[in-house]
C-alpha cells in the first residue's frame, strides 16, 4: 500500500464526494438489514399461529404490513446504493482524469534523455492501461471496502443483538478466509507487476511496427513480424493466465467458506433452538439472510484484494516516472526578453549515453538580425548546437549566452517561445495542413496562414489536394513528399514570428531552384531576426553574415562566403563540387 499513498491527495480534494459517498454507504446499508429482521418476525408470527397463539386475521395484518414495509425499504437501499455508486465511481473518473493529466504534463516536462532512456509503448501503457488499473482502486475497490466494512460491522451488531453465541459460531470460518486473502494477494501482487512489464514490451512492439511499416513492407518482413508479435502475445498470454488463475480462486473459496457458515448456522442454530437457548425459529432463518448478505462483501474482498495488488503494482511504474526529475528545468519565474544575440564561449558537449564527444571548445557570437550558416559534413555537431540554443541540451563546459545572460539564467519558457525551429526531420501532426502551421501561432488568420505558406513556396501544391488547408495529413504528415513536409515545417516556424530562427538542414529534400525561391523569401523576412542555418549545401549558406564549417565538434574555418571561397579548404572544395554538379544538371 506504500505505493498507493501517492494518491491521497485526490482523497482530499475530493473529500466531500467521499465523505458524502461514505455516509450514504451506511444509509443504505442500515436500510438493506429491515429485511432478515422483517422476514424473521413474519416467520415468526406464522409460527405462533401454528401453535395457536395468534388469529389468522392478525397473522395477514401482519404479513401484509412485513411485506409492504420489505418492499419500501429495498427500493429506498437500491435507491441508495445508485446515488453511492455515482458518488465513488463517478470520483473516480475525476481522478483517473487528474492522473492522466498529472502524468501527461510531467511527460511533457522531461527531458529528450529521458525520452532515448524509455520506449514510447512503455510511456502509452502508464498512461492508459495502469492509469485505468488505478481507477479501479480509487472507485470500486474504495466503494466495496467501504461497503464490505459498513455492512459488516452493521451485520455483526444486529447478530449479536439476536444471539453472540451463534454470531460466534457463525464467523468462525472467517479467520480462515483472512489467512487466504493475505496469501493470494501477496502472489497477485507479484504476478501483476510481471504482467504490467511484459505488457509494456507488447505496446513498444507494436508501436514501432506501425511507425515503421514502410519499411517492413519494403524488406518484406510482415511474416518475420508476425512471429516476432506472436512469440510476445503468447509470453504475454501465459503470464496472463497465470495471473488470472490466482485471481479465480477467490470466487469459490469464498463461496464455499459462505456455504460452510450457511450448515453452521442451520445445525447450530438448531441444535439452539432445540436446547431451548432460542426461542423463536425465525432467528435462524434471519441468520442465514444475514451470511448471505455477507456474501457478496465476503466474495468481494478477493476481487478487491486483487485491484489493490493491481493498482499497486501500476501506480508503482507511474511514480518511476513522476518521480523523475527533469534535467532541463527552468531557473526562473520572471520573464526575460529576449532580443536575439546568441554567443558561445568555449562550449563543449559530450553526450552521456553514447559518451560521444559532439563539440569541442565552440566559440562564436552572432548578435540581432544577423545570419549564420553551419557547414560539416555528417555527425560534425552541427544539430547540437541549435540543441544548445533550444536548451535541449546543457553544455558540459563553457557556457552559452542570451543576449548577455547564460542560457541557463534565462526563462526557459520565454526562451523557446522567441525560437521558431524547423527540425532536421520534419514532424507533422495527424491534423489538417491548417491545423499544423497554426501550430506555430494558434491565434493566426487565415490570411497569415496563406502568407507564410507562400514564403514556404508550398501553397500551389497545396491548392492541388480535393480539401486544400484543411486536408486531413496522415500519421507523422505522411501525407505529403519530403520536400512538402519541409516546407509546411518551415510555413509553421515563420508564422509564429519568433525573435530567432533555426533551420536544421531543413531544405534536403527541395530542389534548387524551390530553394533558391524560400531563400530569397527568407532575405526579407529574416531582416530582423537571429537566423542560423544548418545545411549541406552552400547555396543555402551563401548569403549568411558569417559561415562557420565544423568538423568534428570544431571550428575549422569562418567567414564571409567571399572569404571562405577564395580561401583553399572544406568550403571551396564544397562550392565548387556543387558548382560543377549543377552545370551538369
Amino acid at each position: 500500500m506504500k505505493e498507493l499513498q501517492y494518491l491521497n491527495k485526490y482523497f482530499i480534494k475530493y473529500k466531500y464526494r467521499f465523505l458524502l459517498g461514505i455516509i450514504i454507504t451506511i444509509v443504505a446499508q442500515i436500510f438493506s438489514l429491515f429485511t432478515p429482521k422483517l422476514i424473521s418476525q413474519s416467520i415468526n408470527v406464522i409460527d405462533s399461529f401454528q401453535k395457536g397463539q395468534i388469529k389468522a386475521a392478525s397473522v395477514g395484518t401482519e404479513l401484509i404490513y412485513n411485506i409492504l414495509l420489505i418492499i419500501g425499504t429495498t427500493l429506498i437501499a437500491g435507491l441508495l446504493s445508485f446515488l453511492m455508486r455515482q458518488t465513488l465511481i463517478v470520483m473516480s473518473r475525476h481522478v483517473e482524469y487528474d492522473v492522466k493529466n498529472e502524468v501527461f504534463q510531467h511527460y511533457e516536462a522531461l527531458d529528450q534523455g529521458f525520452y532515448k532512456r524509455n520506449r514510447t509503448g512503455d510511456l502509452m501503457n502508464r498512461i492508459s492501461e495502469d492509469v485505468a488499473k488505478v481507477r479501479m482502486y480509487v472507485g470500486p475497490a474504495v466503494m466495496y471496502t467501504i461497503n464490505t466494512i459498513i455492512r459488516f460491522a452493521v451485520v455483526i451488531i444486529y447478530m449479536c443483538n439476536v444471539s453472540p453465541r451463534l454470531t460466534f459460531y457463525t464467523l468462525l470460518p472467517l479467520p480462515i478466509l483472512s489467512y487466504i486473502i493475505f496469501k493470494i494477494s501477496k502472489e497477485i501482487n507479484v504476478r501483476s507487476t510481471v504482467f504490467q512489464q511484459y505488457l509494456s514490451t507488447v505496446f513498444s512492439f507494436t508501436q514501432e511496427v506501425f511507425s515503421g511499416i514502410r519499411v517492413i513492407k519494403a524488406y518484406s518482413l510482415e511474416e518475420q513480424q508476425q512471429k516476432n508479435l506472436k512469440e510476445l502475445a503468447l509470453g504475454s498470454k501465459e503470464k496472463s493466465l497465470k495471473l488470472a488463475l490466482t485471481q479465480s480462486l477467490f470466487g469459490p473459496l469464498m463461496l464455499c467458506l459462505i456455504g460452510v457458515s450457511n450448515l453452521v448456522v442451520i445445525y447450530f442454530g438448531g441444535t439452539m433452538y432445540i436446547e431451548g437457548s432460542i426461542k423463536k425459529i425465525g432467528v435462524i432463518a434471519e441468520f442465514i439472510l444475514y451470511v448471505n448478505m455477507l456474501t457478496w462483501p465476503v466474495a468481494s474482498i478477493g476481487w478487491v484484494s486483487s485491484l489493490v495488488q493491481e493498482a499497486e503494482a501500476s501506480q508503482k511504474r507511474i511514480n518511476e516516472f513522476l518521480k523523475t526529475e527533469p534535467e532541463i528545468k527552468n531557473p526562473t519565474t520572471e520573464r526575460t526578453d529576449i532580443k536575439g544575440t546568441i554567443s558561445f564561449q568555449n562550449v563543449s558537449l559530450t553526450y552521456d549515453d553514447t559518451n560521444i564527444e559532439a563539440l569541442k571548445e565552440l566559440s562564436f557570437t552572432i548578435h540581432k538580425g544577423q545570419t549564420l550558416a553551419i557547414l560539416g559534413k555528417t555527425g560534425a555537431g552541427k544539430s547540437s548546437i541549435l540543441s544548445l540554443i533550444t536548451r535541449m541540451q546543457d553544455v558540459h563546459q563553457g557556457s552559452v549566452l542570451i543576449d548577455g545572460t547564460p542560457i541557463t539564467e534565462v526563462n526557459l519558457k520565454d526562451l523557446r517561445e522567441s525560437i521558431g525551429i524547423v527540425p532536421q526531420d520534419a514532424f507533422l501532426f495527424s491534423d489538417s495542413i491548417k491545423n499544423n502551421i497554426k501550430f506555430g501561432k494558434e491565434t493566426a488568420t487565415d490570411e497569415e496562414v496563406i502568407e507564410a505558406v507562400k514564403k514556404a513556396v508550398v501553397h500551389d501544391n497545396i491548392m492541388q489536394f480535393n480539401q486544400q488547408y484543411e486536408t486531413i495529413l496522415g500519421e507523422r504528415g505522411i501525407t505529403l513528399s519530403g520536400g512538402q513536409k519541409q516546407r509546411v515545417s518551415i510555413a509553421r516556424a515563420i508564422i509564429k514570428d519568433p525573435k530567432i530562427l533555426l533551420f536544421d538542414d531543413c531544405l534536403s529534400a527541395v530542389d534548387t531552384e524551390t530553394e533558391e525561391q524560400i531563400l530569397n523569401n527568407l532575405l526579407e523576412l529574416t531582416k530582423d531576426k537571429t537566423t542560423i542555418i544548418v545545411s549541406h549545401r552552400v547555396s543555402s549558406a551563401k548569403n549568411a553574415d558569417l559561415i562557420l564549417i565544423i568538423d568534428h565538434g570544431r571550428i575549422i574555418q569562418q567567414g564571409s562566403h567571399n572569404q571562405l571561397v577564395n580561401q583553399e579548404g572544406y568550403y571551396k572544395e564544397l562550392y565548387y563540387k556543387q558548382l560543377s554538379e549543377k552545370e551538369v544538371e
